[in-house]
């Protein structure tokens, strides 16, 4: 028996989960590196109750959400399947119903959701957490779970109503028309770039701008990522910019260089990588402009519409037209939710948790306020009130231990039962319908063609062909190395990366379904991404000649 649980009750036991589930797969576009044990704990705790809450209050017909489990730093989960015809049958009933808020009103129900949320993050921010009682931070700390329980309600409410009619509306492409997902006239119909997370950008673009024509450009490309605030701060002019600069942060930069982490400062704390962004905007040298890429894309999508519509009888064209119309918002939505919920909770997480570390390490409780991170709820109430009389730090210690052991040790990126294969998996999760598992996170497995000779395979994000010279990120800090006109390479990307999108000529990510970052924001800057690319970081070395055909799903290292 272990004296010290990590996130007791949800720590994988295979004798027991195995007997639930055969296969559990490891969530690593979220817990690659391994979580902290305080961040294990909110995610796999409330992550897996929003999912089981969106699937209960909509009443998915084949689904009721994932079961989480934590094992080593890694989140794992499975799908629940519904069991009986006669229980699909009635929850697809009840389903018709609850799906009709996204039909007839998306945007309002969404923006409801937003006012919800940030109402609640604006009451988390008025506690002033250094001046604050004992009792105040712990209250404050109750608060931060509750509300980053609703947000992942709220989050799957969403997720699942928006992506499940993506599904339907790519079924009726498929009976109609005769296309799906892969197809470029069926990514035109779903390509938007109307989004909070692209007008954040925009407004980078247009700092970018500002620093030019202020003569400030030469402090951005010249200065190492690290010195840029401080090379703009030795100037009155520099110090107006930083100013100006940091008032957008206050509104946007509650988000940090991992989405899935709270173990890195928030931009609002540290705003390097958005100045990064300014950095990279300005090697464009004003090549790029948002709205002329915007108005490209929009009449791409008003031309694919006109085709499409034409070929749909006219007694389904108004089901499809509504469907359709919710497929378009389900990218805006891709991209959204990460800035307005896990984005911006994290960083509320982290403000809440470094608040009490501070408090702990200065009683005595701890050595230093980060090592807050390894610590579970239930121990920080434990001292929250009367820090000085507790010792926490030997369980800091092992547990610190683990994780280095956990960075050092990669999970595997399934848990199989025994004499269960991964084809199995693949076979049960496809038949779930799961539209998350499906579209968002595990997506379509690459197809092996030897007639193509490639190096590599995996599947398209967004279509179209391209060569370059290979650019191997494995982390965002290294983001401000990528030159224009290379093909990144990475595991995956999140909304931070978005602008060296505007840079690349393709992407290749290790993993991603349709409605990911990477094949969302490939769309958006019509370049080809190719996704589920195994051992695509270690096969590709930085500098090597890339060729992406994401049409065909295949990559050729051209040189050796």
């Amino acid at each position: 028996m272990k004296v010290y649980d990590e996130v007791p009750a949800f720590e994988f036991d295979p004798e027991r989960d195995f007997k639930q589930s055969p296969y559990w797969f490891l969530d690593s576009a979220h817990s690659v590196p391994a979580w902290t044990p305080m961040f294990g704990w909110f995610w796999v705790n409330l992550c897996r109750h929003g999912m089981q809450y969106g699937a209960e209050k909509l009443s998915l017909p084949t689904i009721k959400g994932w079961d989480w489990r934590f094992h080593r730093g890694g989140g794992f989960w499975c799908v629940l399947q519904t069991k009986s015809e006669e229980e699909k049958k009635k929850r697809e009933s009840r389903f018709r119903k609850a799906i009709l808020p996204f039909i007839q009103d998306y945007d309002g129900l969404w923006d409801s959701y937003v006012k919800d949320m940030t109402g609640r993050y604006d009451k988390l921010k008025a506690l002033d957490l250094d001046q604050a009682s004992n009792i105040e931070l712990l209250e404050n700390f109750e608060d931060t779970i509750n509300t980053c329980r609703r947000m992942w309600e709220i989050h799957m409410i969403m997720t699942y109503g928006t992506y499940i009619a993506y599904v339907l509306f790519e079924s009726m492409c498929r009976e109609l028309i005769g296309i799906d997902e892969s197809s470029p006239l069926f990514q035109a119909l779903v390509t938007n770039s109307d989004n909070k997370v692209f007008q954040v950008n925009r407004e980078l673009w247009e700092f970018s701008k500002r620093a030019r024509e202020e003569g400030l450009a030469e402090i951005f490309l010249q200065s190492k990522p690290s010195e840029i605030r401080e090379r703009l701060e030795e100037s009155a002019r520099g110090k107006e910019f930083m100013k100006d600069f940091m008032t957008l942060m206050n509104r946007y930069g509650w988000r940090m260089k991992r989405m899935s982490e709270i173990t890195m400062p928030s931009w609002l704390e540290d705003p390097t990588p958005p100045l990064i962004s300014v950095r990279q905007f300005l090697k464009k040298e004003e090549k790029f402009d948002f709205g002329e890429q915007q108005a490209k894309l929009r009449e791409q999508r008003l031309e694919a519409e006109s085709c499409v519509l034409s070929k749909v009888p006219g007694e389904q064209r108004s089901w499809f037209k509504r469907l359709m119309v919710l497929a378009e918002k389900s990218g805006t939505f891709s991209e959204e939710h990460d800035l307005y919920l896990d984005l911006y909770m994290h960083a509320l997480v982290r403000r809440c948790v470094l608040g009490l570390g501070r408090r702990f390490a200065a009683k005595g409780a701890l050595a230093e306020p980060g090592d807050v991170f390894f610590l579970i709820p239930d121990e920080v109430r434990k001292a929250a009130i009367n820090p000085d009389q507790f010792d926490l730090r030997h369980i800091v210690d092992r547990r610190k231990a683990k994780w280095q052991e956990w960075q050092d040790s990669p999970n595997p990126p399934v848990l199989l039962k025994k004499d269960f294969e991964m084809d199995e998996a693949v076979k049960l999760l496809i038949q779930s319908m799961d539209p998350l598992a499906l579209k968002a996170v595990v997506g379509t497995m690459p197809q092996v063609r030897p007639e193509f000779k490639a190096d590599l395979y995996g599947t398209c994000g967004s279509p179209g062909v391209a060569e370059g010279v290979a650019r191997v990120i494995r982390n965002e800090e290294d983001l401000y190395l990528v030159q224009e006109g290379e093909i990144l390479v990475a595991a995956t990307t999140s909304p931070n990366w978005t602008p060296v999108f505007s840079m690349v000529k393709g992407v290749i990510v290790e993993q991603g379904a349709i409605l990911c970052h990477a094949a969302v924001i490939g769309r958006e800057y019509a370049i080809p991404v190719l996704m589920n690319v195994a051992g695509g970081c270690s096969k590709i070395r930085t500098g090597r000649r890339v060729k992406v055909d994401a049409n065909l799903g295949v990559a050729f290292i051209m040189d050796s």
